[in-house]
């Protein structure tokens, strides 16, 4: 399974350089007004993006094919799986030129027994004052390892949730690392036990709050891989009324891009994903954008939540969408995604 993986690696990104893998070391809501299916209106004066086709679903099926693989035993925070797949993003964003943002791109958890670590990447803003100004772009990549067996099969694989949205990361980080076209920097994060209560994501988040880092706002991937059913929009930001993220993100993304779920209300899915703690400690804009209601997808934290099950072309549109909307968050000569007072 590796060899294959890494022979279509190859295939794909032929034209990028490559570099060693760097070494181990370790340095009660408030309910929204709009009913269920409110797509964020466009805010006045603010341009339409057009999307590159930066992605493709066949680059995307490559990521998930080996994040989602048997080979990584579901990514289980401390295990063998999850070295696995460090090593990879590691090696990815070293390949497609994301700095390491401590000394190595791992930051060892201090409240989780076993090894783990978050993988954290940046590509430095090119403007000498908006650099200073920080987004961190984040999702989980780990899961819940061996579980009980169904039908003979005991491998949590974590497809959806989460190598969909640590796909998407990936992804970003690719096309800024390759174009460095952002004025603010950005921080790709991956993290590690977010299965385990969010421990990687508060881990990192109390870190950078006690370093003092000049954070704008983080915007988290969770669960992209399959898309809504009877939704005239394409994804769902948790904590919709915290914020004008939605409004900011339909503006750059395209109408029908962004919208509310009352499910994301009701289940609490603002808390329970790891834009949480960076909300909680920065006091700033914060969310997870999503397409999993729990209506459109039946193997969550089950065996069935493999890769076959993903739709890659709508996870190749959300990357393409979500860059314009990074590109210009970052970009704006000001901060214009703000908390609701």
């Amino acid at each position: 399974m590796k060899q294959l993986y890494v022979l279509l690696y190859a295939l794909f990104f032929v034209t990028c350089g490559s570099t060693q893998i760097v070494e181990t070391d370790t340095k009660s809501l408030p309910k929204p007004a709009g009913p269920e299916g409110v797509k964020a209106e466009m805010p006045p004066k603010t341009a339409v993006v057009e999307a590159d086709e930066f992605t493709s679903k066949e680059k995307i099926e490559v990521l998930m094919n080996y994040l989602a693989s048997d080979e990584l035993e579901g990514r289980d925070s401390g295990s063998k799986g999850i070295e696995l797949a460090a090593q990879f993003i590691e090696k990815y964003f070293g390949d497609h030129g994301i700095a390491p943002y401590y000394r190595t791109y791992r930051d060892t958890l201090s409240n989780f027994r076993k090894s783990a670590y978050n993988i954290v990447g940046v590509v430095e803003g090119n403007d000498p004052n908006l650099k200073n100004e920080y987004i961190v772009i984040g999702a989980h990549y780990d899961h819940i390892g061996v579980i009980k067996p169904e039908r003979g099969d005991y491998i949590a694989n974590g497809a959806n949730d989460n190598a969909s949205g640590t796909t998407t990361v990936m992804e970003i980080a690719r096309y800024f690392g390759e174009h460095t076209s952002n004025k603010r920097s950005l921080i790709f994060a991956l993290f590690s036990a977010e299965e385990k209560g969010l421990l990687g994501s508060k881990h990192m988040a109390q870190n950078m709050k006690e370093d003092g880092l000049n954070l704008y706002t983080m915007l988290n991937f969770e669960m992209v891989g399959v898309p809504m059913k009877g939704k005239d929009y394409e994804l769902f930001i948790t904590g919709y009324d915290k914020s004008n993220l939605a409004e900011v993100s339909n503006g750059y993304g395209g109408e029908n891009f962004i919208g509310f779920s009352r499910t994301a209300r009701d289940y609490g899915l603002f808390q329970r994903s790891d834009n949480y703690y960076f909300y909680r400690l920065f006091k700033v804009p914060s969310h997870t954008y999503c397409a999993f209601d729990f209506t459109n997808f039946p193997y969550y934290h089950k065996v069935g939540d493999e890769v076959s099950e993903m739709d890659f072309e709508f996870m190749a549109n959300v990357v393409n969408r979500m860059i314009p909307v990074v590109e210009g968050i970052a970009n704006a000569p000001t901060q214009e995604v703000k908390l609701n007072k």
